[in-house]
């Protein structure tokens, strides 16, 4: 009687041997079609995409390893020798010439067909094949009509109307140190409008502000839910809020640009062909199609998506005039990158205070001077003008490549530590800017007392 039970383990153990020998290969295959994506979107985006992807392609599992943009470029640096990411996935081409400078991505010859050369005047792809673009991206303003008609204030049009003294304090925005697709709209107006006019242009801006957000989807929050009026975005977010029922409006400046955001596979990946397919979907009629999700709201770059676009969304492949008037250099914003972003830092985030408040004490000197003539104090307003305006460096100098290439840490506060040359020169920009903000409000403040 026991030889049966004996039989009868002998069996089981043999079943489970072959069991675990069969699942053995199958767990390999599984970990192999693990794609693991390094991405500075925000969840609405990650969630939405990676959902209808794993739909389609139901044996490859995605990761998001969520990153901020600069946050992405350095953990690829840092993990080079043991790379376990297979791609990188944001707005900024200027992030992706960074990493491609440092060898880090690998070429990828793209099968999809019916994706254009060009959007706007920018190409849609690396001309070198390392990195494609899946969407275009465009800069400009959203506001909370709710809040704005509460407030009494007009609908912005132009970067040039949030210097009006009307928007004091209704402001928010991104540091350009902090998000990618904010450096791009930083620098879309210094090369559009020239370095001293668009430094001058920020400045006047910044002296408006509510606040300056940690995360550039913290300004859309903001926006949305009211805490300001108006933020400063890429089109996505002012477009999504829309599309998902906040009482926002969001147009396109005159003084913009119009980029594509991109995808690229990393040098070394462990799954390359995963991160293969990813792309593929990516710019298929499918995939393109999910980029008009009211989460999402991307201008697609397949010219005949926009066919079941909703109405009124914008087609920058008709509308010419979307990011016509700014033809952005990729390598001079490349070579100047981590400078602009410190000089905003410097001049403008972590001087907000004081940049705040010589900006209004100026406002209220030219509000006393309205319909009045004084020679004194148009000189005085005039002077402090011009001091909130005055950059530490030149335009030359900031394009010097070896003085640029000083700037290697970013500072996540003001009292961050930076060392040697870039704690030198940010050490001298500091001086320089407190002492002229503080210069200017006194100027505006006796100005104003003499009207």
């Amino acid at each position: 009687m026991k030889r049966p039970l004996l039989n009868s383990k002998l069996m089981a153990a043999g079943a489970a041997l072959v069991a675990g020998v069969m699942a053995a290969p199958f767990q390999a295959g599984a970990a192999q079609d693990k794609l693991v994506i390094v991405t500075s979107y925000p969840a609405d985006t990650t969630v939405t995409v990676k959902a209808a992807f794993e739909k389609k392609h139901p044996g490859i599992t995605v990761e998001i390893l969520n990153k901020k943009t600069s946050a992405g470029i350095k953990y690829l640096q840092e993990t080079a020798g043991n790379n376990k990411s297979d791609m990188f996935w944001a707005s900024a081409p200027d992030a992706f010439e960074v990493l491609k400078g440092d060898g880090l991505l690998a070429k990828y010859q793209v099968k999809v067909k019916g994706i254009p050369e060009l959007v706007g005047s920018f190409p849609i792809n690396d001309p070198e094949g390392y990195y494609k673009g899946f969407a275009a991206s465009g800069y400009g303003i959203m506001w909370n009509t709710r809040y704005t008609k509460a407030k009494k204030l007009p609908d912005p049009k132009e970067w040039a109307d949030l210097k009006k003294p009307v928007y004091h304090g209704h402001v928010g925005m991104s540091a350009p140190s902090r998000s990618g697709t904010t450096h791009l709209t930083v620098e879309t107006l210094l090369q559009g409008e020239g370095w001293e006019k668009g430094w001058a242009e920020w400045k006047e801006i910044a002296g408006n502000f509510k606040t300056v957000t940690a995360r550039s989807f913290g300004v859309p929050d903001g926006v949305n839910s009211g805490n300001f009026g108006i933020g400063i975005v890429i089109d996505f977010f002012g477009l999504a809020s829309k599309a998902s029922g906040f009482p926002v409006e969001f147009v396109y400046p005159t003084v913009t640009t119009l980029v594509p955001a991109n995808i690229a596979i990393v040098k070394n990946a462990p799954n390359p062909k995963a991160a293969g397919i990813f792309i593929e979907y990516l710019l298929s009629a499918e995939g393109q199609e999910v980029l008009l999700d009211p989460k999402i709201r991307r201008l697609p770059v397949n010219p005949a998506t926009y066919a079941k676009a909703p109405k009124g969304f914008p087609n920058p492949f008709k509308d010419k005039s979307i990011g016509a008037a700014v033809k952005f250099n990729l390598a001079l914003s490349k070579n100047r990158y981590n400078l602009v972003n410190s000089m905003f830092d410097v001049m403008i985030t972590y001087r907000l205070d004081a940049l705040r408040s010589a900006v209004g004490a100026i406002q209220d000197a030219e509000a006393a001077l309205a319909g009045k003539s004084n020679a004194k104090a148009e000189a005085m307003i005039k002077e402090a003008r011009a001091l909130v305006a005055a950059l530490p460096i030149d335009e030359a100098t900031a394009n010097n490549k070896d003085f640029s290439a000083i700037f290697k840490k970013k500072r996540k506060k003001a009292t961050d530590k930076v060392s040697g040359r870039q704690a030198e020169v940010e050490q001298k920009w500091d001086a320089f800017v407190k002492a002229n903000y503080a210069k200017a409000k006194e100027l505006a403040e006796k100005a104003k007392s003499i009207l």
